[in-house]
């Protein structure tokens, strides 16, 4: 009998100890200095294209978002200490980052190009950047490639912690150019003031060894439970309609791609 109150017990309390998880709000590492999908209002107020797509989630899990602020090269570290549930701030997904974290499938795809003054031409192998000084954030897709094909043509490859602080010296001649994202480098930059006078040149880069298969949220590897509500949750938004309202806020073309 006492086994029986005693499993009883036990089950009660893993009943508890779940609903009081259930109502934990969602802890989400971003980093928001990457307009248009992460930036900071005049209030303070963290925006953009990823915030409301993770609150629009978050809404359809019937939980509440708790976005943590960081640099984008802390945001694994964090996740895997458990300071943040998952990561929702244009992560690519790669097969590298696997190794460490679980991925949602994509919630939307960029191709990385490069920007420089405009009318400057680059060669299919690169080797016309001998000497130039790239810009490239930190622990990023782009900064994986910059490294191991661009530095072999003789590339300086400059990391930066933020794109925007490469924009800076961008704008200052201390680079010659910056290796980024497309959509985010396009909105943020080159449709700025502060981007007149620069241009995409070269191809888009979209090989999935360095580029991945488009931005997903990254959880812990033993967190299955919370990928598959993710995922669900991700499919749903889209079969709403909430998805597609949040992308016409932000662009004029389909972001999520094939």
């Amino acid at each position: 009998m006492k086994k029986i109150v005693l499993a009883g017990g036990i089950a009660l309390s893993l009943i508890a100890s779940s609903l009081f998880a259930a109502d934990k709000p969602l802890r989400l590492g971003i980093e928001a200095a990457y307009p248009p999908f992460a930036y900071k209002e005049a209030s303070g107020q963290i925006a953009g294209f990823d915030v409301d797509i993770g609150n629009a989630l978050c809404a359809e899990m019937k939980t509440e978002c708790q976005w943590v602020e960081q640099e984008f090269d802390g945001l694994i570290p964090s996740l895997k200490v458990k300071k943040v549930d998952a990561i929702l701030s244009s992560m690519t997904i790669t097969d590298d980052r696997r190794k460490s974290v679980d991925f949602t499938g994509k919630y939307y795809y960029s191709p990385a190009r490069l920007v420089m003054k405009a009318g400057s031409e680059v060669a299919a192998d690169f080797s016309n950047l001998k000497g130039k000084r790239i810009g490239v954030q930190r622990s990023t897709t782009t900064d994986r490639f910059a490294s191991e094909v661009l530095a072999a043509q003789g590339v300086e490859v400059v990391r930066y912690s933020s794109q925007n602080e490469i924009y800076l010296d961008l704008i200052s001649a201390r680079l010659d150019g910056t290796l980024a994202d497309a959509i985010p480098v396009d909105e943020g930059f080159l449709k700025t003031a502060n981007g007149k006078g620069f241009a995409f040149v070269g191809p888009a880069f979209t090989d999935p060894k360095y580029f991945g298969e488009g931005a997903g949220i990254a959880v812990r590897k033993s967190d299955a439970e919370l990928l598959g509500k993710l995922n669900a949750a991700i499919q749903a938004i889209r079969a709403s309609g909430e998805y597609q309202k949040i992308q016409a806020k932000y662009f004029t073309f389909d972001i999520y791609g094939d």
